[in-house]
């Protein structure tokens, strides 16, 4: 990580709350960031949260998306058992699959000092850190979000703000089955989508990775400390059957 003065955020003086939630249901997920914006936007610091999750098979489709994006047909998505979310957030459609890394941020973005363009910054070069960490060339593309590297695009950025506090965020693929991507267009002349497993040709460990992107998003946020938790208690779990193959 750059650490020279113009790169170096300042110290916040608050703590950044880290929920390692393991595999949880996108509507779970998406609730509990909800309450969490609620919760830290009626307090006067800078804390942040941090959600940390993978999900069982779902596509999502964010403000640049649409039906025509999806590459499968209806009787396809009613076999995989495979639910269509659209949302509010930056970005088009996605396929979410256990492998996949999904980081949602809960930030005061306006009390941390950090605009849109400066806050996404933020978790592209997180990712670039974390991806140096194991071995693998990464970069950003000023012309669109995510971030990138030899095989393909790496990770994708899909933000929301309400009242300046972020949630959504970044999805990272550290060793999903790649052929579910095929289900959906990422856009025009976009990369092939890949992983840091494919990058490597060699096995990763999930844990590895997200321990990498906890520590280098605390700083490129400025806070000093950060607390691990696993779970959070206004979670709630639901299950769901899905086809993963």
């Amino acid at each position: 990580m750059n650490t020279s003065p113009a790169n170096r955020p300042a110290t916040v003086d608050a703590s950044l709350e880290v929920h390692l939630l393991g595999t949880v249901d996108f509507d779970a997920a998406l609730f509990l960031q909800e309450r969490l914006v609620y919760e830290l936007s009626g307090r006067e610091d800078a804390q942040g949260a941090l959600l940390i999750c993978e999900h069982p098979p779902l596509i999502t489709v964010g403000r640049e998306g649409s039906r025509a994006h999806l590459d499968c047909t209806d009787e396809e998505l009613r076999a995989r058992m495979l639910d269509i979310r659209w949302l509010n957030r930056g970005g088009g459609c996605l396929v979410h699959v256990p492998g996949q890394l999904a980081i949602y941020p809960i930030l005061p973005l306006a009390r941390l000092g950090l605009g849109l363009t400066a806050y996404r910054s933020t978790l592209e070069n997180a990712v670039i850190d974390a991806c140096r960490e194991q071995r693998v060339v990464a970069q950003r593309d000023a012309d669109q979000p995510g971030v990138f590297c030899r095989t393909g695009q790496l990770a994708h950025v899909g933000l929301a703000v309400k009242s300046w506090f972020s949630y959504h965020g970044l999805f990272l693929n550290v060793s999903p089955i790649l052929s579910w991507s095929k289900l959906v267009q990422a856009g025009d002349n976009a990369p092939p989508i890949t992983s840091l497993q494919r990058e490597r040709n060699a096995p990763i460990s999930v844990g590895s990775v997200r321990e990498s992107l906890i520590r280098h998003l605390s700083a490129r946020w400025g806070y000093e400390q950060h607390h691990v938790y696993t779970g959070h208690h206004l979670l709630r779990r639901t299950r769901k059957a899905n086809v993963y193959a």
